[in-house]
């Protein structure tokens, strides 16, 4: 499986604009969206604002950067992943 990120503005209508539409072989599967410092100290890190086919609905996590988004990404991606694991990405707070 190849993952590709490419760059794209979201209108998310906030600050967090800055964002990456999500390619598993060619197919969109997600929208990955930086958020601003307007989230204090989760500014900076990335949330998962859309998903979808195997990945939607499931939690929308943030990352610390983009490459805990793809090896996130990939395990849920991967099949005889344990869909229960969410080691690596936490649920933004409401």
């Amino acid at each position: 499986m190849s993952l590709t990120l490419q760059p794209v503005r979201v209108a998310t209508g906030s600050a967090d604009e800055d964002g990456r539409l999500v390619f598993a072989d060619g197919r969109l599967i997600g929208v990955l969206v930086q958020l601003s410092a307007e989230h204090g100290e989760i500014g900076g890190q990335w949330f998962m604002e859309a998903s979808f086919d195997r990945l939607d609905g499931t939690e929308h996590p943030t990352f610390q950067d983009l490459g805990e988004a793809k090896r996130w990404l990939a395990r849920r991606l991967t099949p005889d992943v344990d869909e229960q694991d969410e080691t690596d990405a936490a649920a933004i707070p409401p």
